[in-house]
């Protein structure tokens, strides 16, 4: 079998869910007066994001018009995983968003605001408009927070004089064109120390701008250096070994535990804090001439303060049943839930059909063993313009959980096609329908662990 025959039958089964899927739906928006829709419903869901989408178009098939309501505050979507296409001149931004009326589910109400806060003992959230929508069961996929203000100057410094992040719409663009406008000089890419969504993407990018930068002729006169809190450059081992080999062919510096602070626009210089070794608790300081930041993120403040969150102010969910440890009718998943595991596109495919399964089960009152998530989550490691490095892994295990029948730790031509052109169509196509719930079947078929 030829490496690429796995790949063409997952583009197969895209294809067969796109025509079932074929017609587009306008969704309800819920409009003003409040009294224009209902204040009650069977399923509400927090989040009109990959994971709020993918479980919202499921339950609100099988449950009927208006029993399942989003609330989403957005006019548009993203696919955020192509930002690192995008960042690189590789895709388009256009290419990576659509309107939030033409993904919405078509039998759901989308309540098009933010919620304010959680009344888990009322059954109800509130909106930032105060009104009350109450629930029989809840569904919370907010999503991550991005907090830009964490590190001094960089709100008002992005976008500006080389210092960019592919982690926003409004400036992911930018990094493309600081890196063709790149001459030469200290090239700095950063990784919080905090989790992240994607964690992939902070490395992704130095990859691609190096290969640029080899093409311009500049990188013999370019100084590049990764900067991550964390005391790994990936968390697991095949995939970090095979990383750390790429980085010294290429002359790629990695600094662990070294979490970006300040930004100093005036003098173009970056503040780490060392958070290890002997150097710890101090500073060390760079000047440079590109600065591509991964800004820290946490949970969303208004989980963080609910009822709903653990210590960490994750939505506090059993890790395989995916319910939340006191509120029973309430579940949650993707990058705000509580779930040790790596925040991605993949992880969510594998944890909604946990919660449609569990939920509608529980909606049914059905006898039978709840579903169960495993951890599985994947990165697709893009390591220059033709290849990529497809991790694929249980964070519960720490093992590798790939698909294939080849070494996926290698870097490949397939998996880089695979990510660029046809993922992105089963995530439009089935995933945000509910009817891709990632690749285990395809594991089974291949015989992979």
């Amino acid at each position: 079998m030829s490496a690429l025959s796995p790949l063409t039958s997952v583009a197969r089964f895209a294809t067969r869910s796109t025509a079932i899927q074929s017609k587009r739906f306008l969704a309800q928006v819920a409009a003003s007066p409040k009294l224009d829709r209902p204040s009650s419903y069977k399923v509400v869901v927090v989040g009109g994001g990959s994971a709020g989408l993918s479980v919202a178009s499921t339950l609100s098939n099988a449950l009927g018009k208006n029993a399942v309501a989003v609330v989403e505050p957005a006019d548009v979507h993203y696919y955020q995983p192509l930002w690192t296409f995008v960042g690189s001149g590789l895709k388009t931004l256009d290419e990576s968003k659509m309107a939030m009326k033409d993904v919405m589910p078509e039998n759901a109400q989308w309540i098009k605001d933010s919620v304010a806060s959680f009344s888990p003992d009322k059954n109800a959230v509130v909106l930032a408009n105060g009104e009350a929508i109450t629930y029989d069961y809840l569904v919370v996929a907010a999503g991550i927070q991005v907090n830009w203000g964490k590190i001094k100057n960089l709100p008002e410094t992005l976008g500006k004089n080389g210092v960019t992040s592919n982690y926003s719409a409004q400036s992911v663009e930018k990094t493309n064109e600081f890196i063709k406008s790149f001459k030469g000089g200290n090239a700095l890419f950063t990784m919080p120390s905090t989790p992240i969504k994607c964690a992939g993407a902070p490395q992704k990018i130095m990859y691609l701008a190096d290969e640029q930068w080899r093409k311009a002729n500049v990188r013999s006169q370019t100084n590049i250096q990764y900067f991550t809190g964390l005391g790994k450059i990936f968390a697991i081992d095949k995939y970090a070994n095979q990383l750390l080999k790429i980085c010294k062919a290429r002359n790629l510096n990695i600094n662990y535990f070294t979490d970006l602070a300040e930004i100093k626009p005036e003098t173009r210089e970056a503040v780490f804090n060392v958070l290890a070794g002997e150097a710890k608790g101090t500073t060390l300081t760079l000047p440079y001439e590109f600065l591509h930041v991964t800004p820290p993120m946490g949970a969303p403040d208004f989980i963080k303060t609910s009822a709903l969150a653990n210590a960490d102010g994750w939505v506090d969910v059993n890790k395989e049943t995916l319910r939340h440890n006191q509120f029973g009718n309430i579940y949650s998943l993707g990058d705000c839930s509580s779930l040790p595991t790596s925040k991605t596109a993949a992880a969510i495919t594998a944890q909604s059909a946990v919660v449609k399964s569990n939920l509608l089960g529980d909606i049914y009152n059905e006898s039978r063993d709840a579903a169960k998530y495993d951890g599985y989550t994947s990165c697709p490691l893009i390591t220059g313009s033709d290849k990529l490095i497809l991790a694929e892994f249980s964070g519960y295990s720490g093992q590798p959980q790939e698909t294939f029948p080849f070494d996926q730790s290698q870097e490949r031509l397939s998996t880089y096609l695979l990510t660029k052109e046809i993922i992105p169509e089963i995530y439009w196509k089935s995933m945000l329908k509910g009817t891709w719930d990632g690749p285990a079947k395809y594991r089974k078929f291949f015989g992979s662990k």
